[in-house]
């Protein structure tokens, strides 16, 4: 039908009229190609080791609750953006999107891509997150929605490498590290970071 968004037989989604350009890529597939050539020349990309990275986590405070207040179709345009001011700012600093938690990721600085500096690139990948994620916060309360973003950073020792089966394997960090970003998260305001003291350099 004309003015149908889905076709009657199949439920796929139809494209209006004149519009039938190649649709927009997934955020949450899309790693830009200088950093997928880095990480397919890395040895943990494939090998499970152990090493010391920083972990960044990200969410929408209160997601539920906000995502019961619009259309379901407008809640998926919302985190569609939300997502890609992620990834742009992890890829920013060389860091990986490593798991998409449904309102948030988890992000790595240090692994695959390896960096001395990871703690300071996932602090500016944090930072810069901050502000991004601030003015689209104020663009869409002016449409009524209070939406707000909370981080948790942490740095220290995981394990690194894929998981998985035959079917299905993800690159990931494991350990009590992982936990704690989760944490700090977790405590986190809307719209602040929070970051855990450096085991190795109490003063930090």
């Amino acid at each position: 039908r004309p003015a149908a968004k889905f076709c009657d037989g199949c439920g796929q989604p139809v494209a209006p009229p004149g519009r039938a350009e190649a649709p927009e890529r997934d955020p949450r597939s899309y790693t830009p190609k200088h950093l997928a050539d880095k990480i397919l020349q890395s040895k943990s990309a494939i090998e499970g080791e152990r090493k010391h990275v920083t972990v960044l986590f990200a969410d929408v405070k209160g997601s539920m609750e906000l995502a019961e207040q619009v259309d379901p179709e407008e809640w998926h345009r919302i985190l569609d953006r939300f997502f890609r001011i992620l990834a742009d700012g992890i890829h920013r600093f060389e860091g990986t999107v490593n798991q998409y938690t449904g309102d948030g990721i988890m992000a790595i600085c240090g692994a695959p891509i390896a960096h001395e500096d990871h703690g300071r690139r996932a602090c500016y990948a944090a930072l810069g997150l901050r502000d991004e994620l601030r003015r689209y916060s104020e663009e869409l309360r002016r449409r009524g929605l209070n939406f707000s973003v909370r981080i948790g950073v942490n740095s220290g020792e995981v394990v690194v490498g894929k998981i998985g089966d035959d079917l299905r394997m993800d690159y990931t960090a494991q350990g009590h590290t992982v936990g704690l970003a989760q944490r700090m998260e977790a405590l986190a305001s809307g719209g602040s970071i929070y970051l855990s003291r450096s085991e190795e350099h109490p003063s930090e």
